[in-house]
């Protein structure tokens, strides 16, 4: 075929097709402008949506080092020299829990949006612990349940451990065991096994010592080399009821 015919064609075929192209948009030209305000919408709401969980990640914190800041605060009049500007003291415990734990509820209720703001597992992990220090057992052990499902393992297992705590408190041995056991199978950073094993050794020391002391042998057996915990180790198995 004669090159120049071979050109025609192709500008005929492409002619052709911006013409069926042209009609196309014509015939469906609603929906091809519905489609791209749909593309444009979408990902302008992607871009908002990040903004908006960026800002709550930010504003959540904030209020979070607030939280923690009255948790830590000092009981008392502190020691001369010791004070600063930003320092908070209370005159009581009860005071100072009281007002974190209602910080910590805060931050639960304000930031309910999905995902959430890490700062909310932290904060229902401490409003357990205060309810716990305000002797209100059954509230702490259903936010610490709570807070012991939460998807941040590290967070999950404090939460656990302190339930756990809060088992053996108000006489749910079993249930605090079988926690126990859990947490020591599956150690975290913030839970270590030695930790778990240790806590659960207290638990059996005036109902059945020879279990604790099992349990503190295995501990010596596993991490004895650690002198921090040989050291604790000692100490617990020397002061065993006979």
């Amino acid at each position: 075929m004669d090159p120049r015919t071979r050109r025609e064609l192709k500008h005929d075929e492409f002619k052709d097709s911006l013409e069926h192209l042209e009609d196309y948009f014509k015939q469906h030209a609603k929906e091809v402008v519905s489609i791209a305000i749909i593309v444009v919408v979408v990902v302008g709401a992607a871009a908002g949506l990040r903004y908006y969980l960026d800002k709550q990640e930010s504003s959540s914190n904030v209020e979070l080092g607030e939280a923690l800041k009255t948790f830590r605060a000092y009981v008392g009049t502190p020691p001369p020299g010791t004070t600063s500007p930003d320092m908070q003291s209370f005159p009581t415990a009860q005071e100072k829990y009281k007002k974190a734990l209602g910080q910590f509820l805060a931050i639960i209720a304000n930031y309910r949006m999905y995902p959430q703001p890490k700062a909310v597992a932290i904060a229902r992990y401490h409003a357990g612990i205060c309810q716990a220090l305000l002797g209100d057992h059954t509230g702490a052990i259903k936010t610490l349940d709570e807070a012991g499902h939460d998807r941040d393992r590290e967070i999950a297992a404090l939460a656990q451990l302190a339930l756990a705590d809060e088992y053996v408190k108000t006489g749910k041995t079993a249930e605090a065991v079988k926690l126990y056991q859990a947490l020591a199978d599956h150690p975290t950073l913030t839970v270590p096994r030695a930790t778990t094993l240790m806590a659960m050794a207290d638990t059996f020391r005036t109902t059945q010592p020879a279990r604790a002391r099992q349990i503190y042998e295995q501990v010596q057996k596993e991490f004895g080399s650690d002198q921090t915990i040989a050291n604790a180790l000692k100490d617990q198995i020397a002061s065993l009821p006979q």
